[in-house]
């Protein structure tokens, strides 16, 4: 079989995941909570395969929020790595929690060697703390910035942090808009450590790869700067799912770009959505995204491992 007709193959039988009915009754069906369906992805994960983008939230932690969601810790979550078969995972700060990350580190010292953290501060912060967080396996900051109504960071938080962190190794992780990510470029190629762009960049899903954000982005990566998370459909389609086609074509476009710098996160517990997707069909949205085994492989193992230092 020629390396073409694999790629037919394997793109063919990802889509099939997607479309085939997934019953609620399946024999190894898995309940997990903020997730619709119970049955597994039809492509199963690799060893090692990495979620690099969810949130742990807890009210046992200390949080100034009033809602006390019981179904989005780490319990929850363990349930949400058997269904779909990952070991690895990047537990990312949610707003909910602000800037304390007693939650996060608890979260860090239960998966141990097979978890990275990504956490929001302000420049205030302490050299001290920085290293207790460093330690506590904490490997880049977030800063989740496109919509300002509704922020714990600004952007003009990004470049001196982005400094303090450099020596560290830790990485900036962006939550932008497109058009925010075209205005800030200059920033954007001046700092000093590596950039991942949340959500596939969040260019608007009738524009995706013609938007000019989608350049910036893309000339970073090529450059060494960039990675870009493979997350979110549901945050860059205004067709829907399961088969996200317009999100699709942004992923696609990136993979063509660069599948040297993507990773992939499930967003669980998909707290932007109203009804809960189903984590198996977002799981086999990659294989169509990746186009062949040995690119997922990659995105979902051999990438993250260098990115967030999994040895």
């Amino acid at each position: 079989m020629t390396a073409a007709m694999t790629r037919r193959v394997f793109v063919g039988a990802a889509a099939t995941g997607l479309m085939a009915g997934r019953s609620a009754l399946a024999a190894d069906g898995m309940a997990v909570p903020r997730s619709a369906g119970t049955e597994s992805p039809r492509l199963p994960a690799p060893p090692l395969a990495c979620d690099a983008h969810f949130h742990i939230i807890d009210p046992r932690f200390p949080t100034p929020e009033q809602s006390k969601p019981t179904d989005q810790n780490f319990a929850s979550y363990r349930l949400l790595q058997k269904r779909i078969g990952t070991t690895r995972a990047v537990p990312v700060q949610p707003k909910y929690h602000r800037t304390d990350h007693t939650c996060l580190l608890d979260a860090l010292r239960q998966l141990g060697a097979n978890g990275r953290g990504i956490g929001v501060l302000h420049p205030d912060v302490t050299d001290a703390e920085l290293k207790r967080l460093h330690e506590g396996g904490m490997r880049g900051l977030r800063f989740s910035v496109w919509n300002p109504a509704d922020t714990v960071t600004t952007a003009d938080m990004i470049e001196p942090l982005a400094k303090r962190i450099a020596d560290f190794g830790w990485n900036v992780q962006l939550h932008m808009l497109g058009d925010q990510i075209v205005e800030s470029s200059a920033l954007l190629n001046r700092l000093p450590c590596q950039i991942v762009f949340d959500h596939m960049g969040r260019l608007p899903p009738k524009q995706g790869p013609d938007h000019p954000g989608f350049k910036v982005i893309a000339d970073l990566m090529q450059k060494g700067k960039a990675w870009v998370k493979l997350a979110g459909a549901y945050l860059n389609t205004e067709i829907g799912g399961p088969e996200y086609p317009d999100a699709t074509r942004i992923a696609q476009a990136f993979v063509r770009v660069a599948p040297e710098r993507l990773v992939w996160g499930s967003d669980w517990p998909h707290v932007t959505e109203k009804h809960m997707p189903d984590d198996a069909v977002l799981f086999d949205l990659l294989g169509v995204w990746a186009g062949d085994e040995k690119t997922r492989q990659r995105i979902l193992v051999d990438n993250p491992a260098k990115l967030y230092g999994f040895v």
